[in-house]
């Protein structure tokens, strides 16, 4: 089986995620930013229970996606859902994920928009963040919603990321219009740490287990 994890996210269906105990998933991701798959706290913990309640060898790690919160915001969240891993899809200061790394003692992803604009010196702006996430996530621009765009962006553009993951010894892993259909070629073009999916599972915005399972199966090469 591949060893390239797969997160699932924008999960809002406890039935839904009852129907995924027997996947060999690594993260399930909850959004509390604006997105048509945000969900509340009240919901968030319900979901979890959930989770917490699988049997496996090894249970995903949740995650909960946010934008640019406060610490307050994330404390008073944290104490009715306490999750694994913060995955931060804003304009987060290396200083913000220190700070919220040692006071909650979780995780912190730090998600960054890829485009192809050469002034942006990726090298430069990684450099600003060493020693102080625990993970990466590339994900498609949205100038809307910071990401869950839904569309690919080139993958070459990866690279640098992927290398100062590596110097890093965090994990790298990838999102933007991910399906069934083009994981496999993602995975053999950039050899990804692991991917993310949310829309590419999706039917009439409702998460679908059959494409889901699919997805997985891809991935993990079942």
């Amino acid at each position: 089986m591949s060893d390239v994890a797969v997160k699932i996210c924008g999960l809002q269906s406890v039935e839904v995620l009852k129907s995924m105990i027997n996947l060999p998933l690594d993260y399930v991701g909850f959004v509390f930013a604006r997105s048509k798959r945000q969900v509340t706290s009240s919901q968030a913990a319900e979901l979890l229970s959930v989770l917490n309640e699988w049997t496996l060898d090894s249970n995903p790690q949740s995650v909960g996606v946010f934008v640019n919160p406060t610490l307050e915001e994330l404390q008073s969240l944290l104490a009715e859902v306490p999750l694994n891993v913060l995955q931060l899809h804003g304009s987060e200061s290396p200083e913000f994920c220190r700070e919220a790394r040692e006071l909650f003692g979780l995780k912190i992803y730090k998600a960054f928009s890829v485009r192809d604009d050469e002034s942006i010196r990726v090298e430069e702006l990684l450099e600003r963040y060493n020693g102080v996430l625990d993970g990466l996530l590339l994900d498609t621009y949205d100038p809307h919603y910071g990401g869950g765009s839904g569309i690919t962006f080139p993958w070459y553009l990866a690279t640098p990321y992927q290398t100062w993951a590596k110097n890093q010894g965090i994990p790298c892993l990838v999102a933007g219009g991910l399906h069934a259909g083009n994981v496999s070629e993602l995975i053999d073009t950039i050899a990804p740490d692991g991917v993310d999916v949310s829309s590419g599972v999706e039917s009439d915005g409702v998460k679908d287990i059959t494409k889901i399972t699919a997805f997985v199966e891809r991935v993990k090469g079942l």
